[in-house]
């Protein structure tokens, strides 16, 4: 083959493979995907920042860091690393496993973190955890809860509320702290600034302990690498554990932001934390397709079904 043509073909190649986020762009900027792209490049943090409640914008204590090809959260204190770009419209493919230890008051309980989508204000503006986070859209990652969503409260920099807002279909009993599960068939509930919303088959006796599964848990064993998806579609957020669509929500607001990886007195590590574009030929399916069934093939996600309000 001549060099000229050997090139194009290259170039070609080139143009197939996985990008890798490098370019910065503004808060309200939102990128919308037309390729993959792999926020975790394997080698480094490129891409990220860091923030702790207590140290801010330095890590003295390496609570986050790359081994062995993998991001470790060592969950020693609260904080997150954030995507440097914000997004929407987006199919977020996250893969964790649990490490050993958990820190201080979390020792003996539930291992626990989360995935923060739709991140908005500046670092640190959350009401919980003295500053920790920022307000957005936690989908849980917690022993027993993984797929549960969560409102998180917090406040522009001018200290205005950020008016968060989901809207669910739910069962029409909640839990134990008043909180409703999710329920294809059931009807609509608005949360507004704050709240949670379970996953459809969480344990109604789940407890914050060490290890805890419930009976219809579709994360796998501690030691053992999850699927997590989450499917950000305008409005919508549908959340995927291992192939089994476990929780949706509709009329967010709002709808693009930071993506945020949780650090919450648990170790954790992420092997892959990618996104991709969603497919243009997204429509609507039929509720009962979803109860209860796994995704053979991550193309399926794309196929989830539109609730009508």
């Amino acid at each position: 083959m001549r060099r000229s043509s050997l090139l194009l073909t290259l170039a070609g190649l080139a143009g197939l493979v996985l990008t890798t986020a490098t370019t910065v762009l503004a808060d309200d900027d939102p990128i919308t995907l037309h390729r993959p792209i792999a926020l975790f490049n394997g080698r480094d943090l490129t891409g990220w920042t860091t923030w702790l409640a207590d140290t801010h914008r330095d890590d003295p204590r390496q609570v986050f860091s790359v081994d062995d090809g993998m991001i470790r959260i060592s969950g020693d204190g609260l904080g997150y690393l954030a995507t440097q770009n914000t997004y929407r419209d987006y199919r977020l493919v996250v893969d964790f496993r649990w490490g050993e230890r958990n820190w201080r008051d979390r020792q003996g309980r539930a291992r626990d973190s989360g995935l923060f989508l739709h991140s908005t204000g500046p670092d640190g503006n959350s009401f919980d955890g003295g500053g920790a986070y920022t307000a957005a859209f936690e989908c849980q990652i917690m022993q027993g809860a993984v797929g549960d969503m969560i409102l998180i409260r917090g406040k522009h920099e001018d200290g205005s509320p950020v008016p968060l807002r989901a809207t669910a279909r739910v069962a029409s009993t909640d839990d134990s702290d008043g909180w409703p599960t999710w329920q294809p068939s059931g009807a609509p509930r608005t949360l507004e600034t704050w709240g949670r919303i379970n996953w459809r088959h969480k344990d109604p006796t789940w407890r914050d302990e060490i290890n805890f599964r419930g009976a219809r848990d579709v994360e796998s064993p501690a030691d053992q690498w999850t699927r997590l998806e989450c499917v950000c579609d305008g409005d919508r957020l549908s959340v995927f554990v291992n192939g089994t669509l476990v929780n949706e929500a509709y009329d967010l607001f709002p709808t693009s932001g930071r993506i945020l990886l949780q650090c919450e007195g648990a170790e954790i590590l992420y092997r892959k934390v990618e996104l991709q574009p969603l497919d243009d030929d997204v429509g609507a399916t039929d509720t009962a397709a979803f109860d209860d069934e796994p995704c053979d093939r991550p193309k399926r996600l794309m196929r989830f079904r539109r609730l009508r309000r």
